[in-house]
């Protein structure tokens, strides 16, 4: 093939086009380091108020790094006998895994139901289920409160879980993402003999762990940094959460900066490390999440 004069114009050099080359991915490296910047921030001021003395804190001057690190302050948390630290951060876990386990199963499920299996009133119900995206938390918080507590579940494990065990907005992208699901794949699975409930463990499942690792991560998030909810079902500080457990240190009479800031950095390390386990597959999940009518 040979090139004409014409078309010697149309040869760009590499790392040119029509991006705006060298340039244009300057910019955007550019934009992108102080965006991570940004991000970052806040985590610098917490691990640097979390070894600083509360004078250097609250000083005039301001310091980029402690003159002293207060590495005892990381033990300060727990060595407080009016607040049980650890016994609120294993509320925290159990409850976060939990709540992200039952969010995972019911919502997956009801998204496939509603994706797959043929029911003339199928999308009547999808679109019930759209209908509570529209009511506010305030409306449903009372009347939940008063059914849990009709139940005996104040302070417990159920109160602060059950609850929260279905998602519309959840079950909502579960069922855009399997409507998108191959069909070939499915139906070689009953052509095996497999079920619906088949298909979706053995062949859907399998198939969907990088969108359901972003759910997870998402729905995890969410479950950990609740505080609403927990403030009002843990009424007995055993049932506290971390989140409820923060929210103690601070009174009418004295706030304890660097104690508040360490306790929140031991709290965002889990959080931290799961996102930094499974930053892949929320990626991957995300860019799956193709809505399809």
């Amino acid at each position: 093939m040979t090139i004409t004069a014409p078309d010697l114009d149309k040869v760009t050099e590499p790392g040119t086009g029509k991006r705006g080359g060298v340039l244009g991915n300057t910019g955007l490296y550019l934009a992108t380091g102080v965006a991570a910047v940004l991000f970052l921030v806040p985590f610098y001021l917490i691990v640097r108020n979390a070894l600083m003395t509360d004078p250097e804190i609250t000083g005039e001057e301001w310091k980029w790094f402690p003159g002293s690190v207060q590495w005892s302050n990381f033990t300060e948390p727990f060595d407080d006998v009016t607040v049980d630290f650890a016994r609120s951060l294993w509320n925290s876990v159990v409850v976060a895994v939990l709540h992200t386990a039952g969010i995972l199963l019911i919502c997956s499920l009801a998204g496939y139901g509603l994706a797959r299996i043929p029911y003339r009133h199928a999308n009547k119900v999808f679109y019930a289920v759209l209908a509570t995206l529209m009511v506010p938390t305030a409306v449903t918080f009372v009347p939940s409160f008063v059914l849990v507590s009709s139940l005996g579940w104040v302070d417990s494990y159920r109160g602060l879980i059950i609850p929260g065990l279905f998602s519309g907005f959840t079950c909502f992208l579960f069922r855009q993402y399997f409507l998108g699901f191959p069909k070939e794949l499915e139906e070689a699975a009953r052509v095996d003999g497999l079920g619906y409930w088949g298909a979706y463990w053995r062949v859907v499942v399998p198939n969907s762990l990088n969108f359901f690792a972003a759910i997870a991560t998402i729905t995890f998030i969410n479950g950990w940094n609740a505080f609403l909810w927990p403030l009002v079902i843990g009424q007995d500080p055993s049932a506290w959460t971390v989140q409820v457990a923060l929210s103690s240190y601070m009174t009418n009479q004295t706030v304890n900066y660097h104690l508040i800031f360490m306790a929140t950095a031991i709290s965002i390390l889990p959080l931290v490390l799961v996102f930094l386990f499974l930053q892949r597959w929320l990626v991957q999940g995300i860019a799956q999440t193709g809505i399809k009518g």
